[in-house]
Parts: C-alpha cells; sequence; structure tokens
C-alpha cells in the first residue's frame, strides 16, 4: 500500500516561495506518475504539476507554468514542488498523488492514491 505524507506547506506574502514535499513509502517506484493537485474552498481539486518517476518528463498545468517546479529525489522516494512568486490565488490545499500507469494525465479520478494535503495561504 503506499503512504504519501504531505509538508511544506504555510503562510507566504504574495510573490514569496514555498517548497512542498512528499514522502512516498510502501512501494518501489519506477514507471509511475506523480502529481501535485490543489483545491481551494468551494472550488474543484485543479491539477498542478505531474511527472514520471524515472524520467525527466513533466506537466504542469496553465495557471502555474512557469512558476512552480516538480522534481523527485530518488534515494529519499521524495517528489517536491517548488512554488515561486506566488499569488493569493494559489491558497488551496495541496495533495500529493501517485497514478501507478506511466501515462501522465491532469484527470484526478485516474490518480490511485493520495495524501492528506498540506495547506497553503498566500496573502496580498
Amino acid at each position: 500500500q503506499v503512504q504519501l505524507v504531505e509538508s511544506g506547506g504555510g503562510l507566504v506574502q504574495a510573490g514569496g516561495s514555498l517548497r512542498l514535499s512528499c514522502a512516498a513509502s510502501g512501494r518501489t517506484f519506477s514507471t509511475e506518475t506523480m502529481g501535485w493537485f490543489r483545491q481551494a474552498p468551494g472550488k474543484e481539486r485543479e491539477f498542478v504539476a505531474a511527472m514520471r518517476w524515472n524520467s525527466m518528463s513533466t506537466y504542469y498545468g496553465d495557471s502555474v507554468k512557469g512558476r512552480f517546479t516538480i522534481s523527485r529525489d530518488s534515494a529519499k522516494n521524495t517528489v517536491y514542488l517548488q512554488m515561486n512568486s506566488l499569488k493569493p490565488e494559489d491558497t488551496a490545499v495541496y495533495y500529493c498523488a501517485v497514478r501507478i500507469n506511466y501515462m501522465m494525465t491532469y484527470v484526478s479520478s485516474q490518480y490511485d492514491y493520495w495524501g492528506q494535503g498540506t495547506q497553503v495561504t498566500v496573502s496580498s
């Protein structure tokens, strides 16, 4: 059973940066897709970024392109989301997810495992 634990959320001023971490366990990762999603109050879950565990291929949502970067450290079994130039509209609970299939997707229902989420609040 895959377990995902997010950390690194918090309160930051607009224009600032945060780095989220997602520690993964319970499986030896190889071709899986790792994803980040977010959900603001009253809104649907939104795709943020994805990458294949064993490649440099990445995929970003339009609202974060050029500001956010997804990466991973294989030795630590950890996925990161570096968030720069943060805006108040980035405020949300951020979730890490794993899709066993290697095909990257922005569709949240196609991910198999989810973390508990970490709150990011950007003040104006």
